[in-house]
């Protein structure tokens, strides 16, 4: 049985202007204390086609962590703009925050984020190049994509837990998720029988 369950993640200040900071409220418990820190990190991903335009937008290290429930508020920048394609910065895109603990990722929460200009105007005609001042980001909150891994906790090999709230239906716009770029842990759109939706 996993050391850390992940209660609740309250998404804060959403829907907000693009340019401002992340904040995701977390609870977590601890069935015994961690002899390591547990390390946190919030991922942007600026494109669906490829991981390089990834951004780690904060990590931070949690602990020691004594037995018991624990919440944190966790802030990061928003992503830096010049490192995203500019066909990807309006519409539909994730937003992960992950926790490992000894270098092992055993939990990873994906939110669907949707960007988009917040006047009629600019919806209808939006500028060849992307006017971040005028972009709103949407997580959508209500909906995590929650995928659980096994690992070794203190030399003993955890179970893989079964993912939660899993979504059958097809990825939003047809966006890849991540899980289908060589090297990366599927994160979004687990399907029931564990396979990946690539389409």
């Amino acid at each position: 049985m996993a050391k850390v369950q992940v209660l609740n993640v309250a998404v804060l200040d959403n829907p907000s202007p693009f340019g401002n900071p992340f904040q995701f409220e977390i609870t977590f418990e601890c069935m015994e204390d961690l002899l390591e820190d547990l390390e946190w990190k919030i991922i942007y991903v600026g494109s669906a086609e490829s991981e390089e335009y990834d951004q780690i937008l904060d990590s931070v290290l949690v602990g020691p962590v004594p037995a018991g429930r624990h919440m944190f508020v966790f802030q990061a920048d928003a992503p830096n703009t010049g490192l995203i394609p500019e066909s990807d910065a309006v519409g539909v895109t994730v937003v992960l925050i992950t926790c490992t603990y000894r270098g092992q990722e055993f939990i990873r929460i994906g939110y669907y984020v949707n960007n988009e200009y917040t006047t009629p105007e600019l919806r209808e005609n939006p500028p060849l190049k992307p006017d971040y001042t005028q972009l709103q980001r949407n997580i959508l909150a209500s909906n995590p994509r929650v995928t659980r891994f096994h690992i070794t906790w203190e030399g003993l090999a955890d179970k893989m837990e079964d993912n939660e709230n899993v979504d059958p239906s097809p990825n939003i716009s047809g966006m890849h998720p991540p899980s289908c770029i060589p090297g990366k842990v599927p994160p979004l759109g687990v399907m029931p029988d564990n396979s990946m939706d690539c389409m």
